[in-house]
């Protein structure tokens, strides 16, 4: 039995110190930091902050692999990577490609969930981004692969699907949303070109949720409100990438006003050049050039980011003022509760997954547990 002493607890309640967390795979007792009892492997925190693990719903890659990657240690390599950043939990996501791609990606996910990834991050299922997307807005999408909903398509594949994103104008949308909905899979509406009436039909069929919001919709204007309009009025949680590249950090601020911590969820839309050097690579087959840390198209568009959790926390608390107790639930507590885990993960208490990281004031992560093992930095 392990425990961890000298920490600022960042709990669902708010921050306790002078508290010992004693854990083994799950959390077993919050207690006094003198009321530790002998026989447990006591680890100093150095007055850090310690949350639950961060979680992030919408990672395409990161230390150059990427889901889609053929390779066999492409998930492997990015759950060990992205314990460095505090992510103790994602969801690989994947991209618009040729049918047979996205299958074959979404078999390697579901291996990788019952498999041993090593010391890395776990794996919690897929988030299927494309292609049931608009071509207005495919941003970073290849648009020879956009398709209308197909439902029977995916039927197969529905234990590993745990988020998917539509856009709700598209044909056959309305029906598919119900039928992903009643399988249990989160829908996420982007990628779309919806005015503010095709995103109240797409939330009344059962879509609680948006895709990177402002980025790749429908603009939000004075007599259309647009995607935008909908995601920020009606009582959905929205993604942001705070990055300062996608969304301006007063828009930030302004998004928070409008939603509320409880809405929002933090995602790095991270693809394969996250922790690494600026230079050429690609996102799903198209060629990206990476440029002081923006990844972009030949044409300018935005493809994904290279953002890393712990530092989109860092900008988001900066650019808004919210304080730490309140900005971790952007990563931990809200991605937990939108995947309905939140009786295992997402928070510090008895009986949740020892999933703990241990970071500074700015962020910088210190130390990482997955259920309980050190995985970050490696011993």
């Amino acid at each position: 039995m392990k425990a961890i002493k000298n920490i600022k607890l960042v709990t669902a309640e708010g921050i306790k110190e002078h508290q010992g967390v004693i854990f083994d795979q799950r959390i077993r007792e919050i207690t006094g930091e003198n009321r530790l009892g002998p026989g447990l492997e006591v680890v100093d925190g150095g007055g850090a902050f310690l949350s639950a693990g961060f979680i992030d719903l919408h990672i395409h890659g990161c230390a150059g692999y990427d889901v889609m990657d053929e390779d066999e240690r492409a998930l492997r390599e990015m759950a060990r990577h992205l314990v460095a950043t505090g992510v103790t939990a994602f969801l690989p996501t994947t991209i618009t490609m040729e049918k047979t791609r996205i299958e074959q990606a979404l078999r390697r996910i579901k291996a990788a969930m019952a498999g041993d990834c090593g010391p890395g991050a776990q794996i919690l299922g897929c988030n299927l981004e494309g292609p049931f997307i608009n071509v207005k807005y495919k941003g970073a999408h290849d648009e020879r692969y956009i398709i209308p909903p197909d439902w029977a398509w995916l039927q197969p594949y529905l234990e590993v699907i745990r988020l998917i994103t539509v856009a709700p104008e598209s044909e056959g949308a309305l029906a598919f949303i119900k039928k992903m909905v009643d399988a249990g899979v989160v829908v996420s509406l982007g990628h779309t070109n919806a005015t503010y009436e095709e995103m109240i039909r797409g939330m009344n069929a059962g879509a609680t949720h948006v895709t990177h919001l402002f980025n790749a919709m429908s603009p939000l204007h004075h007599r259309q409100p647009g995607a935008v309009g909908a995601a920020l009025l009606q009582p959905v949680d929205c993604e942001l990438i705070a990055d300062n590249i996608h969304v301006a950090p007063a828009v930030q601020e302004l998004v928070l006003k409008m939603k509320g911590p409880e809405r929002l969820v933090l995602i790095t839309d991270a693809m394969r050049a996250c922790l690494l050097a600026d230079g050429r690579y690609d996102l799903g087959g198209l060629a990206v050039q990476v440029k002081a840390g923006q990844a972009r198209l030949p044409d300018g568009t935005l493809a994904g980011s290279t953002l890393v959790m712990n530092r989109a926390l860092a900008n988001f608390r900066r650019n808004t003022g919210l304080p730490f107790e309140e900005v971790i639930k952007l990563a931990t507590v809200n991605p937990a509760r939108i995947l309905r885990l939140e009786n295992r993960k997402g928070n510090i208490a008895p009986g949740m997954d020892a999933d703990l990281v241990l970071w500074d004031e700015d962020f910088h992560v210190l130390m990482t547990y997955v259920a309980g093992e050190q995985v970050f930095p490696l011993r």
